[in-house]
């Protein structure tokens, strides 16, 4: 959970300064939120891709699909849309999970078969911290790593759910949460100890590593553009909040 946190916060932060460079360098609104958007549009396509393919796959209907941004009244910057009709707490609720699915399925392919990822985390569990900088070192010396990297920092970048998909997430989650209660009253605790707790475990491991790793990417990929942010503004006097 704390991982998650930290990457929202690194998201949020980046998107801030991105927006704030191209602001001061083009005094522009409508062509900052351009250029931010073709900077992340092969993540905006994935995402909403994956709601239209999510939707189709659960027979739920859909209307337009927009990979351009659009200013909206609240002053907020949306990238993309797709029109989708509502299809029950369960279906909306994997549609709006959709994106997040596909995004941490990119990053763990990416991490795992081509940045070789698992080898520098033994390293680093198993406390070889001189080969693991040495393997670090090495990332971009590995055929295409700079694309790879792109891609897993816009990927990464746009695959949280926004507001809107997760507005059946809180019914789906309480009836999820009662009956799980009704399980643990039940008798069902121990079994459920002993059959899914090693599961579970492993899968929220691999899923902290996948947050982990988007984490640091934007964490990389922040600070140069902060700096820039610091730079600009002091030599043109125009800063963005």
């Amino acid at each position: 959970m704390l991982i998650l946190v930290l990457l929202v916060f690194l998201q949020r932060w980046l998107h801030r300064e991105i927006q704030a460079v191209f602001l001061i360098l083009t005094r522009r609104q409508d062509i900052s939120a351009i250029i931010f958007s073709l900077i992340f549009i092969p993540g905006i396509f994935l995402h909403e891709l994956s709601h239209f393919l999510m939707a189709h796959l659960l027979r739920v209907r859909t209307g337009r699909f927009s990979i351009f941004p659009r200013q909206m009244a609240d002053g907020t910057l949306r990238l993309g849309y797709v029109e989708i009709a509502g299809g029950g707490i369960i279906r909306d609720s994997l549609i709006g999970a959709a994106p997040l699915i596909t995004g941490c399925l990119f990053v763990a392919y990416v991490a795992i078969s081509r940045l070789e990822m698992p080898i520098l985390w033994d390293l680093l569990r198993n406390g070889q911290f001189e080969l693991f900088w040495v393997g670090i070192s090495y990332l971009p010396t590995i055929h295409d790593f700079w694309l790879w990297f792109y891609l897993t920092f816009v990927v990464s970048s746009t695959m949280m759910p926004s507001a809107s998909d997760r507005h059946a997430w809180l019914p789906l989650g309480l009836v999820i949460g009662f009956l799980f209660g009704l399980t643990i009253v039940a008798g069902a605790g121990p079994w459920m100890l002993d059959n899914m707790a090693a599961p579970v475990n492993s899968f929220l491991k691999g899923l902290a590593a996948i947050f982990g790793l988007s984490g640091a990417v934007h964490l990389v990929s922040v600070l140069p553009f902060a700096l820039f942010h610091r730079l600009f503004s002091k030599l043109t006097g125009v800063d963005v909040t």
